[in-house]
């Protein structure tokens, strides 16, 4: 699979996430982008998203290919690093591992019909993790999410790296790409 293609037809998106991301998040960069992205929902299909409805993953994510063209694919790295502060996250998070497979919960809660993917991390030192992201969420965006949540929980002496495997990668049509994380 690639890139800004659903896994399944049938797979919705909560409304609240939508606006987490389109107004909230790009807001923070501009209001230019901001009606970039109310323009990208529309042109596929999504005016005036309400928090409290589901709107089609695919919709969705043809909504994120536009902004990556129009505002350059790095306004998703950026859109990534913002989830963890708009977007509704799960309580009790205490350390960088629980934050890295938090992901997967809060992308359980936000998605919704057929097969939407996952998250999956796996601890492989005391500092190291990898995340397996099964999902069709270009590259970018969720390697934005996971530093964005490793910071938040490192310890403050930490560095933060996250850098793609390339032995799998959702570019090369693969449905998965497997980042190595270290704090």
């Amino acid at each position: 699979m690639a890139p800004y293609e659903a896994f399944d037809a049938d797979v919705e998106v909560h409304g609240r996430t939508i606006l987490a991301v389109a107004d909230d998040a790009l807001s923070r960069f501009s209001d230019a982008y901001r009606e970039t992205a109310f323009d990208a929902l529309a042109t596929n299909g999504i005016d005036d998203p309400s928090p409290d409805e589901w709107y089609p993953q695919q919709a969705w994510l043809g909504a994120f290919e536009v902004i990556a063209a129009e505002l350059e694919p790095h306004i998703l790295d950026r859109l990534g690093e913002q989830i963890p502060d708009v977007a509704e996250w799960p309580t009790g998070v205490q350390s960088v591992e629980a934050g890295l497979r938090a992901i997967d919960d809060a992308y359980q809660r936000n998605h919704r019909g057929g097969d939407i993917g996952s998250y999956d991390f796996e601890a492989v030192g005391e500092r190291t993790g990898e995340l397996t992201c099964e999902n069709p969420y270009p590259c970018e965006f969720d390697r934005g999410l996971i530093r964005a949540v490793a910071r938040r929980y490192a310890p403050v002496e930490s560095f933060v790296v996250v850098e793609e495997r390339g032995d799998r990668c959702r570019r090369d049509g693969d449905d998965a790409c497997v980042y190595t994380v270290s704090w």
